[in-house]
């Protein structure tokens, strides 16, 4: 049977500008929200948001987006750690999944309001929009000739990337896939989520009693996924096995979870029955965890029923902001690199336990010992998304 092996990854958010200083920050209880500084709104305060610091030149007009610089940072840090030639590749036999849901589409404000003012506006950033297709952005800058595909369901777009290169590596189809997912934030997107009255005015605090909201955030998550056979064949080291995956809907609401979590638990129910794993194998759990009042509850509150003698469980959104598409990429390097130091950073801002939730996340840096790991997303439109990965053989 073939199975899907991690031998790269790569990451950039508002807590680092790669994964060994994000971890490095991580770890030791960092972070780093602020106000928008790339963004004027007229809001008389502005909520805090964890914002990539960096600039990226974009150099490609019409195809560059900061979204697709995220990944190219992410991608290139993946590749290295992947110790990966492309040149030695069969790149018809390279697949890319990216997830994805905002990507350039907003970043087209100015184009809007000049035209709605009766001007006739650069149309750049309609190019952009209609270039924004992050998977084949990639493959054209790598000649990579395999299977291309850009995923935008919601908050689950990165775990649902994964869990396709997946099964494009078990299939056959692939011998090696480019996966994870990446967003950006943009004054449409800050002011949206604003006005659905889910964000937070102070740092969010997941699954604490207190929690009044999320912060949004941005950056990328990448993974490599190779065959593991082909990956034994070139010296590649199996950091992680992808073990399963699974998404389930819950045909519910538009944006509101189930409030009985049956979409996330038959979920996590798939994810056991796909992996043969039993609950004492797993060893923590990076949660979806948003700070939001019902998000937290419903998935605390399914974790436990799963794990009624307890688990670890870590929100890194405390660190990242919710990177909307890019939060399943970017958790799932997170769970990774997890499973490989042995080690959970402290949910940053939780103080309060809240009953309701049935769960305490971490509150200091824990040692973890298992060999397994689930990585959880709960997306608006009932979507719930689960990944399951083993220790590297």
């Amino acid at each position: 049977m073939k199975r899907a092996a991690v031998t790269g990854l790569g990451c950039i958010t508002g807590a680092g500008e790669n994964l060994s200083s994000m971890m490095k920050s991580i770890y030791a209880g960092r972070r780093y929200p602020c106000a928008p500084t790339r963004f004027e709104t007229d809001l008389k305060a502005s909520h805090p948001l964890f914002e990539v610091k960096k600039e990226f030149p974009l150099a490609d007009e019409g195809e560059d987006s900061r979204t697709n610089a995220f990944i190219l940072t992410a991608l290139e840090e993946a590749l290295s750690h992947a110790q990966i030639d492309w040149h030695k590749l069969d790149r018809k036999r390279i697949g890319i999944v990216i997830g994805t849901t905002v990507g350039c589409a907003f970043n087209n404000d100015s184009f809007y309001g000049d035209y709605r003012k009766g001007t006739f506006p650069d149309i750049s950033s309609v190019e952009r929009y209609l270039a924004g297709n992050s998977a084949l952005y990639i493959a054209k800058k790598f000649g990579i000739r395999g299977p291309a595909i850009t995923i935008a369901n919601a908050c689950s777009s990165g775990t649902d990337a994964i869990g396709i290169a997946k099964g494009w590596i078990e299939s056959g189809r692939c011998d090696l896939v480019v996966a994870g997912g990446a967003d950006e934030i943009c004054r449409h997107l800050y002011l949206g989520f604003y006005s659905l009255l889910n964000t937070s005015a102070e740092p969010c605090r997941p699954f604490d009693r207190k929690r009044k909201g999320l912060n949004l955030g941005e950056g990328a998550g990448i993974m490599i996924l190779e065959e593991c056979g082909a990956a034994k064949a070139r010296g590649a080291k199996a950091h992680a096995l992808v073990a399963a995956y699974a998404c389930r809907s819950d045909a519910y609401h538009p944006t509101a979870p189930h409030p009985e979590g049956k979409g996330l638990a038959n979920a996590v129910k798939a994810v056991f029955k796909a992996s043969g794993l039993r609950p004492e194998e797993v060893n923590f759990i990076n949660a979806h965890g948003t700070s939001t009042v019902e998000n937290d509850r419903i998935e605390g509150t399914v974790i436990s029923r799963f794990f009624p003698e307890g688990i670890p469980v870590v929100s890194t959104k405390a660190y990242t902001g919710h990177t909307l598409g890019g939060a399943g990429g970017v958790e799932a390097v997170m769970t990774v690199r997890g499973l490989m130091d042995g080690l959970l950073p402290a949910t940053a801002g939780f103080e309060e336990p809240d009953e309701s939730c049935g769960i305490v996340p971490t509150t200091k840096l824990t040692e973890v010992k298992g060999r397994a790991a689930f990585s959880n997303s709960l997306a608006f439109g009932g979507h719930n998304a689960v990944l399951a990965f083993v220790r590297g053989e």
